[in-house]
């Protein structure tokens, strides 16, 4: 969305995982995700610079265009795992050559 080439919900480590499931896969102890709203304060700076809107689409999925919606997003995450299937395939196959 929006040009960047982000993996799809189904490519994170953490989509439809426990936290406890996480550590695990990264080898950690222990994991503490930080909260929206901690993470909007902490970038915001100074209280002196005023920020009206924060985009937090990647965490929350709105988005600032409002045109952004889940079939949407579902097409393009459709369309990206078939044009990443079609490259795994390509770059699996073994190509002989023989030379006598």
């Amino acid at each position: 969305v929006y040009g960047i080439d982000m993996p799809s919900a189904h490519e994170l480590i953490a989509h439809n995982r426990s936290t406890q499931d996480v550590a695990d896969l990264i080898g950690a102890d222990w994991l503490v995700y930080q909260d929206l709203n901690d993470l909007i304060e902490a970038v915001s700076g100074s209280k002196k610079i005023k920020i009206d809107n924060f985009d937090c689409s990647v965490f929350d999925g709105k988005y600032v265009t409002g045109d952004i919606d889940e079939h949407y997003l579902n097409r393009i995450e459709s369309a990206r795992n078939d044009a990443s299937k079609i490259k795994t395939q390509a770059v699996s196959a073994i190509i002989d050559l023989y030379n006598n």
